[in-house]
């Protein structure tokens, strides 16, 4: 062959070869793997009215560490390990005030607040005219490695030479004890000015925040981690508390941190480090070899169904949520996502096992307490807000949700409403902004390779098939081909899509026939189809 003619067929090659689009098939049955998806998956926390309303979220949830000391009566909180150990003013002194206008942010736009309820036996106290107290005092305990850049008496609790931790320090520098009935006060003031939770009042109150780390977040004021029994009998004195005010207000717990609190106490993940990797209360006769939450389920189960909602916290554990969007980092996300689903995939992180979340808390569930019992997920993150890896990322999380039938989740925060992360969640709730988006009824929608193209499908209440499709490929346009399983063979679709461009595009109608719709989905994009009845 002379050489221009090589040339040649390379370039016509490389023109049909390297710039066409791959292809996907998403196989859908409108029968099989019916279930309804709880709309409660869809909230967030610390979200504005407005952020409420564009995303039409369900939930808003007040939590964090530094919910773990809030000060009702004071309105006040301590900050805790986030900002130097010191206990901040809320915005006025009238009691519970930052928690009233939380609550009255949330409901005005058709959202329920969850608010955490402080276990630690500790919350914070103000000084003189409601001044800062830090808990690390440098004139009462000395020179310390770092100090508040407004307040250098404001240690960071390490010793000057950044090598310990300062120890003995007095909690009463700036809390006041708290109890249960200190609590139930609170929920007093929150039913004579909400009402009760089946009258429009508060109705989720959390089992405080990630309590197996109290010793890392709030060691100025609990420095042991707490045994197994000790968050045992917190919540259901906490939980007793509560429902002899409201007795119809849904308890969750224990709202733990991630895997290492799943399976052992706080107690045990602060001993084992320096122990020998031994875990006292797992492996003794406080648990008998009983995995963390399980066997606070057994407990519980055994105390009268205190508890109502399983819920949980979970952050992907190699950097997925974070700013990186590095082409390793993007890859990962696509794939990590496993981890809420898939027993055959082994965390790529320091966890090394497969996760596989929510079949797993609904088997905790199953196995340990009340079947029915409703799962939740309230703080994740998958990172990358600001980039379309981050959307691509939170559309797949939010059809996992949808399609393992997680009853509630709370995101870790609200993104930017600017960012392709917002619009992304969007796309399931508010898409034309009209309040449309993705079905009510989960259905099979079956893929090759979820971690190139993920589709989710589901029936919306009028009828409408809704195929969200994720191509998460950040090299390649793809074709795909949506099968129609006992649905209508033909029609015409609308059609909304998010791309890099970061807008949500209405598309062109698009018709199907034959039990088929052809589309081209661009490299790392988000479509919702909408295919009428």
């Amino acid at each position: 062959m002379p050489r221009s003619a090589a040339i040649f067929c390379a370039a016509a090659f490389l023109s049909t070869s390297a710039f066409a689009a791959t292809t996907a098939t998403v196989t859908i049955d409108a029968t099989a793997n019916r279930h309804a998806i709880d709309p409660r998956i869809y909230g967030v926390n610390f979200a504005t009215p407005q952020e409420l309303a564009l995303l039409n979220a369900p939930l808003n949830r007040n939590g964090g560490n530094a919910t773990t000391s809030y000060n009702w009566l004071q309105n006040a909180t301590n900050l805790g390990r986030d900002w130097y150990y010191e206990s901040y003013p809320g915005d006025g002194a009238k009691a519970g005030a930052d928690a009233d206008a939380f609550v009255a942010k949330s409901k005005g736009a058709n959202a329920e607040p969850m608010l955490t309820v402080p276990l630690i036996g500790w919350v914070a106290k103000l000084g003189n005219n409601r001044s800062i107290l830090p808990s690390f005092s440098v004139q009462k305990y000395g020179a310390q490695c770092d100090t508040d850049y407004w307040d250098p008496d404001a240690g960071n609790g390490w010793t000057a030479d950044c090598s310990s931790y300062v120890t003995g320090n007095d909690p009463n520098d700036s809390y006041v004890a708290d109890t249960p009935a200190d609590e139930q006060k609170w929920v007093r003031h929150l039913v004579k000015r909400w009402g009760t939770s089946d009258a429009g009042g508060v109705k989720y109150y959390l089992m405080d925040n990630e309590p197996s780390i109290w010793f890392d977040t709030h060691r100025d004021s609990h420095p042991i981690g707490p045994h197994a029994t000790e968050y045992r009998d917190k919540v259901v004195a906490a939980a007793a508390a509560i429902k002899q005010v409201d007795p119809h207000a849904l308890v969750a717990a224990p709202e733990e941190w991630g895997w290492e609190g799943y399976f052992y106490s706080g107690y045990d993940q602060q001993y084992a480090p320096t122990h020998g990797w031994t875990w006292p209360d797992h492996d003794g006769s406080m648990q008998n070899g009983m995995d963390y939450i399980p066997w606070l389920l057994s407990e519980w189960k055994k105390a009268g169904h205190p508890v109502d909602i399983l819920s949980l916290h979970f952050y992907p554990q190699a950097g997925e949520d974070g700013d990186d969007h590095s082409r390793r980092m993007q890859l990962l996300r696509n794939r990590s996502t496993r981890q809420l689903w898939d027993p055959n995939y082994t965390s790529e992180s320091w966890i090394g096992e497969p996760v596989y979340l929510i079949p797993r808390m609904k088997g905790w569930i199953v196995d340990n307490y009340y079947a029915g019992t409703p799962t939740a997920i309230t703080e994740y993150a998958w990172g990358a807000e600001k980039h379309i890896n981050g959307a691509t990322t939170q559309a797949d999380v939010l059809g996992i949700f949808g399609r393992e039938g997680l009853d509630m989740a709370t995101r870790w925060t609200t993104p930017k409403p600017t960012t392709p992360t917002f619009k992304a969640m969007r796309m399931f709730r508010n898409v034309d902004g009209h309040g449309n988006g993705f079905g009510d009824t989960s259905v099979k929608a079956a893929v090759k390779n979820p971690d190139v193209l993920s589709a989710f499908a589901a029936l919306r209440q009028d009828g409408a098939m809704t195929v969200m499709v994720i191509n998460k490929s950040l090299d390649d346009d793809t074709a795909v081909h949506l099968k129609l399983g006992h649905f209508t063979a033909s029609g015409t679709a609308k059609a909304w899509r998010l791309t890099a461009s970061n807008t949500i595009q209405a598309l062109s109608d698009i018709t199907w026939s034959g039990g088929t719709l052809e589309d081209t989905a661009p490299k790392q994009s988000i479509t919702l189809y909408v295919l009428p009845k």
